[in-house]
């Protein structure tokens, strides 16, 4: 913990203080609440959901925290939460498709977005407002909600963004984050994308024949689309030009699937690590190899796609990767 609070500076070390001191991922949590049905695609918070949300915000307040670049606030709000347990399918709920809100458990895509609108909300000034519990709750839903679904707007399981390459590249259109993996040398990843409608007995929703066929319509989008990654031999060589904070999708080997891992990049003792929620460990941590150490590691992982998070109102990024901020 030493180190990675020394790698982001003084002033993220006091505020993981703070918030440390108000709400701990090591303590022993409930279990998820069950989930009521909700007009509006949205699921209630538990009271602990709540207690974990107000004490990062609080503490980015009371830190100042919301004067960072948007990247390294992300990267202390993601390093707040190791130690928070990797929690599988927790957007899986039954019924329809609902918003989900849960810092509880995490899994490696839920820990990028809930890191991300957290992010967005301290930068618009949801620390002054924790006494408005109702109204603060419906801001940060609308944030997760624009993040995790096409156009912001939840209709069905299919408008859930499950392919993370086109989690970014619909937030890259909706300028919240820009891809610079093709400013970075990335070459184009032409594999088809099928996995989902491929594996249908892996997803319950996809017993449903239209909804099977929606999912099939939207691999067959994304497969046309140009989508650059950074190979894995090349990491290394542009880790300078990554920033903390920036979102790291790590590409995969498996026939139809575009992204196998996510976290946020870490600098640590001047060496870029992942920030994550890994199946094998069991909790958000940072990796102990660097970022192109683990990828080579892997078999499953053969790259990275690289996106970097917007501040709230900033127009389209030029030449993202040409900055080095770490």
């Amino acid at each position: 913990m030493i180190q990675y609070r020394a790698a982001l500076g003084p002033v993220a070390a006091i505020a993981l203080f703070f918030i440390g001191t108000q709400w701990s991922p090591f303590e022993p949590h409930p279990a998820p609440i069950d989930p009521p049905s909700s007009p509006k695609g949205t699921i209630s918070w538990s009271d602990h959901d709540w207690d974990v949300f107000s004490s990062v915000v609080a503490g980015a307040g009371e830190a100042k925290l919301d004067k960072l670049p948007i990247g390294k606030l992300m990267a202390v709000i993601g390093t707040s939460f190791v130690g928070t347990a990797y929690t599988p399918n927790t957007l899986d709920i039954p019924g329809p498709e609902r918003l989900v809100i849960n810092f509880r458990g995490l899994d490696c895509v839920t820990f990028v977005e809930n890191v991300h609108a957290l992010a967005v909300a301290i930068k618009n000034g949801a620390a002054e407002r924790l006494d408005n519990r109702a109204d603060v709750e419906t801001e940060y839903e609308q944030i997760l909600r624009t993040l995790r679904y096409r156009n912001g707007v939840i209709d069905g399981y299919p408008s859930r963004l499950h392919y993370f390459s086109e989690w970014i590249e619909e937030n890259a259109r909706r300028q919240l984050v820009t891809n610079i993996s093709k400013d970075l040398g990335g070459i184009i990843d032409s594999e088809t994308i099928d996995f989902m409608s491929s594996h249908p007995d892996a997803y319950r929703q996809l017993d449903n024949l239209e909804t099977l066929k929606d999912i099939q319509q939207i691999e067959r989008r994304i497969s046309e689309r140009n989508r650059h990654f950074v190979p894995q031999d090349l990491i290394s060589d542009v880790a300078d030009h990554i920033q903390d904070g920036d979102i790291i999708a790590a590409t995969s080997t498996v026939r139809g699937l575009d992204v196998a891992h996510t976290g946020l990049a870490l600098w640590v003792d001047d060496k870029l690590h992942l920030l994550h929620a890994p199946l094998v460990g069991e909790s958000v941590q940072i990796s102990q190899l660097t970022l192109a150490e683990r990828i080579a590691s892997i078999t499953g992982q053969d790259g990275i796609i690289v996106a970097r998070a917007h501040e709230p109102g900033e127009p389209v990024l030029r030449n993202a990767a040409l900055a080095r901020e770490h």
